[in-house]
């Protein structure tokens, strides 16, 4: 029987989180209070993410989130939920310019592993929405961390004792078994979240993790790739992986700025991903150069030209130009466009209201019509 592999990344696509709406948010602060159940808690889930699938579908996206809406945080919920790794309270300043985060942090336990995760569910409640309510042309998107979210925690661990090896092992089995778990639930566009590229986006950045791993860069970066390489090295043909990458987002806020001169050749000639989500929504993520290191016929490049940070929208001739500009380096059947990142990494959110997030994703679709004829 032949497979058929789904069309992704789209040409307007996005990276998966909005705004939790007004419902959810009163009655997750309902359930930490201790005045609703969490099976009250998760009826409202379910309606809020209902909801949300039928406005992913009239503002003509096709790759259909459930805009995390039952996680806190983009990353720890997921890892937290592996074998071996528990969520706990910590005591750090935020990393973010001008804001601070929850006071939340993973910590790894026992040996990594994957086994049954809460998260599966959510995944095939979302496949199941997707494919009642749409047209057969949208697809059911979700997102966790990539392994290097969980393998680049070394330093912080107790349990492997600075054994690199194993819990590099470890990590590896537990997201081959991760890939192929969500694959069976019926998952055919997967996306890994790093953030951890970010260390090489800057000489402070680049300075600060030689010192603190004791490598150097170039080894620090071919060992990220392989992990990531490793994890995915398993995933059925007809299963799309991306990866996004950003500079950190959280109240509209970063963590740093600098390109991605230094990784060019890692992101671009290295990892076999199907498509890379790149934020290039300002200055801060650098100039077009390092696409000159794309290789891959069969890899997308998604252009994260519209910030989903703030509200105003992106003069589309601007962004039209932008995307010409790319396709110097990179045939333009080989990009996409998207929000930079998510509008809520977290469960607070950015700064901007849900209508200004439409508008931005509406944005994006009108774009990417015009520019590729299709979406």
């Amino acid at each position: 029987m032949t497979k058929t592999l789904v069309k992704a990344p789209f040409k307007a696509d996005h990276v998966g989180s909005f705004l939790r709406t007004t419902p959810l948010k009163e009655a997750r602060e309902a359930y930490i209070n201790g005045r609703i159940s969490k099976t009250a808690l998760k009826s409202v889930e379910d309606q809020e993410i209902l909801k949300l699938v039928q406005k992913q579908f009239e503002v003509g996206l096709k790759s259909i989130t459930d805009g995390e809406f039952r996680r806190a945080w983009w990353h720890l919920d997921f890892l937290s939920g592996l074998e071996g790794v528990e969520e706990f309270e910590t005591e750090y300043i935020s990393q973010f310019k001008g804001a601070k985060t929850k006071n939340k942090a993973i910590k790894v336990v026992g040996k990594v592993d994957f086994n049954h995760h809460y998260m599966l569910e959510h995944f095939t409640f979302l496949k199941e929405a997707v494919e009642e309510y749409g047209d057969g042309s949208q697809v059911a998107k979700f997102a966790i961390p990539s392994p290097n979210m969980l393998f680049t925690r070394i330093q912080e661990d107790t349990y492997y004792n600075g054994d690199r090896e194993q819990f590099y092992h470890d990590t590896v089995v537990a997201y081959q078994k991760a890939i192929q778990a969500f694959y069976d639930a019926g998952c055919r566009y997967l996306q890994l979240d790093d953030t951890s590229w970010i260390d090489f986006v800057s000489e402070e950045r680049i300075d600060a993790v030689v010192e603190k791993l004791g490598m150097d860069v170039k080894d620090i970066i071919d060992t990220r790739v392989n992990c990531l390489n490793d994890a995915i090295s398993k995933k059925p043909d007809d299963m799309i992986i991306t990866m996004h990458i950003c500079r950190g987002n959280f109240r509209s806020t970063y963590i740093t700025s600098g390109g991605y001169d230094t990784i060019s050749d890692a992101i671009f000639a290295n990892l076999h991903v199907d498509g890379l989500f790149l934020e290039y929504d300002d200055n801060r993520s650098g100039d077009f150069g390092p696409l000159k290191s794309f290789t891959r016929d069969n890899q997308t490049v998604v252009l994260g030209l519209v910030t989903s940070k703030f509200p105003t929208l992106e003069d589309t001739e601007v962004i039209k130009q932008r995307i010409k500009e790319a396709s110097a380096s990179i045939p333009l059947e080989n990009l996409s466009l998207s929000p930079q990142c998510g509008f809520a990494s977290t469960e607070e959110g950015n700064e901007l209201t849900e209508e200004e997030q439409w508008n931005k994703i509406s944005h994006v679709v009108k774009i990417a019509q015009d520019v590729w004829g299709t979406i």
